[in-house]
């Protein structure tokens, strides 16, 4: 992440917290169109246990029909980096995370290349907009969100602070594991749960 805010050339589309929520429609609709490439991968593998994760030799095979051209080491790397629970498998959000990962691993090494490249070249306004809005918040560019970068962020453009239980409460909600910082990975978790796409997915809409 550091690297990609020493690298970016153009200045940032948000200005506030609610440009953020603006666009989370978009970026809704991008991870619809991941869940369908999850669902879709799991369906033509006939996953045999059916419990909706992605193990390490399918995620190869996923990431091949997707022409990501990784290294044995690489999937190694990215599989438990993603496996956040410890499950040895990848469920949806995991995938997400790990198809984001990609994104900024290839663009950072190959910048001249857009997501065509990796076979997702509907994806790449929805990664944009999310590593943009990381980046927005990560205000002195280390990679970690602090409660003192959220403060900043939340009354930056606005007219009235932001009371400090709702700072210390969507905080909290990106804290996951309590060490007083958020990573890109916790962030995009919370980003997740925050467009309600899961609500979507438990609840469908079903014909009267």
């Amino acid at each position: 992440m550091m690297e990609v805010k020493r690298s970016a050339s153009r200045e940032s589309n948000f200005r506030s917290v609610n440009g953020i929520i603006t666009r989370f429609p978009q970026i809704k609709e991008g991870l619809k169109d991941i869940r369908t490439i999850f669902e879709s991968y799991a369906e033509f593998q006939q996953d045999e246990d059916s419990n909706g994760t992605i193990d390490r030799e399918e995620l190869e095979k996923c990431l091949e029909n997707l022409k990501l051209q990784l290294a044995e080491k690489e999937i190694d790397d990215l599989f438990y980096l993603c496996d956040v629970d410890g499950s040895a498998g990848i469920q949806f959000k995991e995938f997400i995370v790990l198809l984001c990962l990609i994104y900024l691993l290839m663009a950072h090494s190959n910048p001249s290349q857009t997501t065509s490249k990796i076979g997702l070249p509907q994806l790449q306004a929805t990664f944009d907009t999310i590593i943009e809005a990381f980046l927005f918040l990560d205000k002195n560019g280390d990679g970690k969100l602090t409660k003192k970068d959220m403060v900043k962020a939340l009354n930056e453009d606005s007219r009235e602070k932001s009371p400090a239980h709702i700072t210390r409460t969507r905080f909290k909600e990106m804290d996951c594991d309590r060490s007083g910082k958020v990573s890109f990975r916790e962030f995009l978790f919370s980003l997740i749960d925050w467009v309600g796409i899961d609500a979507d997915h438990d609840n469908p809409v079903t014909e009267s």
